[in-house]
C-alpha cells in the first residue's frame, strides 16, 4: 500500500457540524483509514490548538500526526500528550509583518466600519481575526484591508469566507506567507512527501488556496454551491483541474458529505485504498 498524507479541514469538513446530513459510520470508516501505519494524518484548520484538543475529545476524533492550525500561521505536533510548536515554521513567515504585533496590526485596521475583531480564542502570534458582514459589504471590507496594510509596507494574506450557520462573513489577516497550502507544502518538504502522495480535504473559502492548486484536493459535497462553482472554475482558469475532486455521493454507499466525502476523495486520487475501505463499512 502506499504512503499517503491526508491533509483536512474540521469545521464542516471532518466535523459534521454543518446544515447537511452525515452519512452513518462515515468518522469511524475514516479513523481505521488513518490507523494504517502508511497514513500521516494532518489537521489543517482555522482553531487554535486548544479548540483543536475541544473538538477530538467531543467528537472522538483520531489523534494528528500534526496540527496546522489558525489558518495556517501554527504548525505543531504531539509530543508526551502536549502540543509541540513547530519554531521553524514560525521563523519562516515572521518576516511578513515587519516586526508589527497584532496588537499594532489590528490599530492600523481601526475605525474600518463593519470590522468586528473576534473572541481572543481566535487571535493567534500570526493571526488576526474578524468578523464581517455577510454579503459585498463583507467582500468590500477585504479588499480594504488589503490596501490598508500593503500601504503600511506589511505583506499579508487577507482570506474571507462566509460562515453560513452564523449569517457572518469571516475575515482573516495572516503573513503572506502563511497560508493553508504553504504550511503544507512546508510539511511536505520537511517530511519528504512528494504531490502524489497528498489528499487535502476542505469545504470553505479559506481552503481555496488548497483547492486551487496542483496538490489533490476533495471538496466535500456539503460546501456551498457558490464556493463550488467558483473553484471549478479557478481550477480550470489555472490548470489545475485534475488534481481537483468534488464530492457528490455514491462511494461506499455514502453521501458525500463530511468525512464521506474525504473517503470519496481518497478513492478518486488513491483507488488502491479501495479494498480496505470497503472492509470497513
Amino acid at each position: 500500500m502506499s504512503r499517503l498524507l491526508l491533509c483536512t479541514d474540521l469545521d464542516r469538513t471532518l466535523l459534521p457540524n454543518g446544515q447537511a446530513p452525515e452519512s452513518a459510520g462515515a468518522r469511524e470508516v475514516f479513523a481505521r483509514l488513518v490507523s494504517h501505519a502508511e497514513v500521516q494524518l494532518v489537521y489543517v484548520t482555522g482553531r487554535d490548538p486548544g479548540l483543536v484538543a475541544e473538538a477530538i475529545a467531543t467528537w472522538e476524533l483520531p489523534d494528528p500526526d500534526l496540527l496546522i492550525a489558525n489558518v495556517g500561521t501554527t504548525i505543531v505536533s504531539s509530543a508526551k500528550g502536549r502540543w509541540e510548536k513547530w519554531t521553524r515554521w514560525d521563523d519562516a513567515i515572521a518576516g511578513d509583518w515587519s516586526g508589527h504585533s497584532t496588537e499594532e496590526m489590528n490599530g492600523l485596521l481601526g475605525g474600518l466600519f463593519g470590522l468586528d475583531l473576534q473572541d481572543a480564542s481566535r487571535q493567534a502570534k500570526f493571526k488576526l481575526s474578524y468578523f464581517t458582514p455577510s454579503g459585498p459589504e463583507g467582500l468590500a471590507l477585504a479588499q480594504t484591508t488589503r490596501e490598508r496594510l500593503s500601504q503600511a509596507g506589511i505583506r499579508a494574506n487577507v482570506i474571507w469566507s462566509v460562515d453560513e450557520s452564523i449569517g457572518l462573513g469571516l475575515l482573516d489577516v495572516l503573513p503572506a506567507s502563511a497560508t493553508k497550502r504553504q504550511a503544507i507544502e512546508f510539511v511536505m518538504a520537511e517530511w519528504g512527501f512528494g504531490l502524489d502522495e497528498v489528499v487535502f480535504a476542505g469545504d470553505s473559502g479559506n481552503d481555496l488556496d488548497v483547492l486551487v492548486s496542483p496538490i489533490a484536493a476533495v471538496l466535500v459535497a456539503n460546501a456551498n454551491e457558490d464556493l463550488r462553482v467558483t473553484v471549478r472554475e479557478q481550477a480550470k482558469a489555472q490548470g489545475w483541474n485534475t488534481s481537483l475532486y468534488c464530492a457528490r455521493g455514491g462511494a461506499l454507499g455514502m453521501n458525500g458529505n463530511y468525512a464521506a466525502g474525504i473517503l470519496e476523495g481518497v478513492l478518486h486520487f488513491h483507488p488502491e485504498w479501495g479494498e480496505l475501505l470497503k472492509d470497513a463499512t
